[in-house]
């Protein structure tokens, strides 16, 4: 391979933000003259993608190991991309600035479906035949994984192989297997075959649709297959020594994992139920990754993430050894997963004694009726005794996060988060010294239902638009007139998620009529055009509203049926119907065991660093 940097170079003076091709950042691994090399790319503009905490640990990994490269790879901008067609400039890895096509293997992540067709201009960029059938013995193995993989089948035919779970241990695999693979000169069938082996990989060309529509696996291949975990977090060590970037980028800090999964039960949460079972990290191993992340990259922030930071059994401990080691120290600790009845009093000044940054909770619903259908578990007391010691700690502000349309939703469900709102801005006034009040800042933001795989709101349908429209302005106008900063999300990029996010393979022709006809960045509000996705779901005979609003029957096979991801389906389906009838269900960390079958389905076990949670 050859480098392209003479012919990138140019192509720079002409774009935006040149920082985000130009590689050479602290931290950055370069390995001239590895053997094998993985290109691993994170679909969306470097500024995105360099937030992302798998791509560190998974790339972490990959440094371990012997001739062995691993190099980033991020979606060129639109000024980007038109330059380096027009120049004829393949997509390129960052570290060596080689072509993308010259690897041995390309990983992309699949973070959520509105990067769907990001892909696939990645692929076109680099000169990879979009489809795994079209590619030749030659062309790197396009793996995929991350968390819109549990539902694959829409991307399944751009994909050679796609990991259902957990990467640190089957990445090594995968590149075990395919270098021994090389070394016999295996064909890539034969090298896909020895992947489909491999816990957790899914490879879509070893799976036809049968006559009722259910995929049927090939001779030798598992019929379900089953997701990946990884039992012990503290059996892989944290990466200490992350890419610094030099160009500002989402969360620009540095990040350690504290645990895994969630048990928490929210009944519309993808996180929540497949990333079970929970897996807390020891105190003494974030402690040690903490004070050794930030001295090697000279971050003055590290946040201790997870879907549910306060919810670490050992939480308080590891924040005080933090902020003794760093009490000389301009350092912030932030934790940005926090649930409204896990945030002590304790914590609250615990957190409130070093540099403070805003906090969040979701409440999700305004109305108690509604935080049980959904499993919530929080109560409105619970909401208002943390706002009150949050802001007699001293935070002034904070971010609620709520959803529109769940189901069983009504319209007093809906202007029950004004008034929800209104009373949590009353308590954080009156917490709040008078003098102090002119900072007081709560900021609400409104999602739109989507449902998601493996959930037990994966059989039910989204409200179509219109309604969505509807239950917005019905917030709007429930909301307090001052104090308060409104966002919702956009109906109709909630409308195209759900159209992805339940659909089967068939959709992969929509997604590349749809890239075809210039949709690419569909995140981006300034990008985003449905007109595109409109176009792209007739011309391919796809009844886009049918996907996105019908509710799957319950007897029914879903386009994810194939995949195991150890949920029990008996207790999906129970959890939902807990749903209609108001009934909520504990956390197993805190009670008994709830039945969902992740434990005994993976050989796994709840792992509670401190031996008890607080409740």
């Amino acid at each position: 391979m050859s480098d392209l940097w003479e012919r990138v170079q140019p192509l720079l003076a002409r774009v935006e933000r040149p920082s985000r091709y130009i590689d050479r950042e602290w931290g950055a691994v370069h390995r001239p003259d590895a053997a094998y090399r993985v290109a691993l790319m994170y679909p969306d503009t470097y500024e995105v993608g360099m937030a992302n905490q798998a791509l560190q640990v998974l790339a972490d990994r990959l440094a371990g190991l012997d001739d062995v490269a691993c190099e980033r790879v991020f979606v060129p901008w639109t000024d980007m991309s038109a330059a380096m067609r027009a120049a004829g400039v393949p997509l390129y890895t960052l570290e060596s600035c080689l072509p993308v096509a010259g690897c041995q293997m390309l990983g992309i992540t699949i973070p959520h479906e509105l990067t769907y067709t990001n892909i696939l201009e990645a692929l076109d960029l680099a000169g990879i035949p979009l489809r795994a059938e079209e590619r030749s013995e030659g062309d790197p193995l396009v793996i995929g994984g991350g968390p819109s993989a549990h539902n694959p089948e829409p991307l399944a035919p751009f994909f050679d192989a796609i990991l259902i779970g957990d990467g640190e241990e089957a990445v090594l695999e995968m590149v075990a297997a395919h270098r021994a693979a090389r070394e016999r000169s295996a064909t890539r069938a034969e090298t896909l075959r020895d992947l489909a082996g491999i816990e957790g990989v899914y490879v879509p060309s070893l799976y036809v649709a049968g006559p009722d529509g259910a995929l049927v696996a090939s001779a030798g291949t598992p019929e379900r297959i089953t997701r990946r975990v990884l039992r012990d977090l503290d059996a892989v060590s944290s990466p200490v020594c992350p890419v610094v970037p030099y160009a500002d980028v989402v969360h620009d800090r540095a990040t350690i994992e504290v645990l895994r999964g969630c048990s928490r039960g929210c009944r519309f949460c993808q996180a929540g139920m497949v990333y079970r079972p929970v897996r807390e990290r020891q105190a003494d191993a974030i402690v040690r990754d903490a004070i050794a992340t930030l001295f090697c990259t000279g971050y003055e922030e590290i946040s201790l993430t997870s879907l549910s930071t306060a919810d670490h059994s050992q939480l308080e401990e590891v924040l005080r050894r933090l902020f003794r080691r760093f009490e000389d120290a301009d350092v912030a600790i932030s934790v940005p997963s926090l649930r409204v009845d896990s945030f002590t009093l304790s914590l609250a000044r615990l957190l409130g004694g070093g540099k403070r940054s805003g906090l969040t909770f979701a409440p999700e619903a305004g109305s108690q009726r509604l935080r049980d259908a959904i499993n919530k578990n929080v109560t409105e007391d619970e909401l208002l005794e943390t706002v009150a010691a949050a802001f007699g700690a001293g935070w002034r502000r904070l971010k609620l996060y709520f959803m529109v349309g769940l189901p069983t939703e009504t319209d007093e469900d809906v202007v029950a988060i004004g008034g929800l709102v209104s009373r949590v801005l009353a308590v954080a006034r009156e917490a709040t010294p008078p003098a102090e009040r002119g900072g007081l800042r709560v900021a609400v933001s409104a999602s739109t239902f989507v449902p998601k795989a493996h959930t037990p709101f994966q059989w039910e349908g989204q409200l179509p638009a219109g309604e969505v429209r509807r239950r917005q302005s019905l917030l709007r106008d429930a909301m307090p007139r001052r104090g308060v900063e409104l966002s919702w999300h956009d109906a109709e990029t909630s409308f195209l998620e759900a159209v992805l996010a339940r659909g089967d393979r068939s959709l992969a022709d929509a997604i590349e009529a749809a890239w075809r006809a210039g949709a690419v960045f569909d995140a981006w509000s300034e990008r985003f055009e449905l007109s595109r996705w409109t176009a792209a779901f007739e011309s391919t005979g796809i009844d886009a509203g049918a996907r996105a609003h019908d509710p799957f029957a319950e007897d029914e096979t879903l386009p994810w049926s194939h995949i195991d991801s150890g949920l029990a389906r008996s207790f999906l389906l129970a959890e939902r119907h807990r749903a209609y009838e108001g009934i909520i269900t504990e956390d197993c960390t805190f009670g008994d065991c709830t039945g969902c079958g992740v434990c005994p389905a993976l050989s796994a076990d709840v792992v509670v660093a401190g031996g008890g949670r607080r409740g």
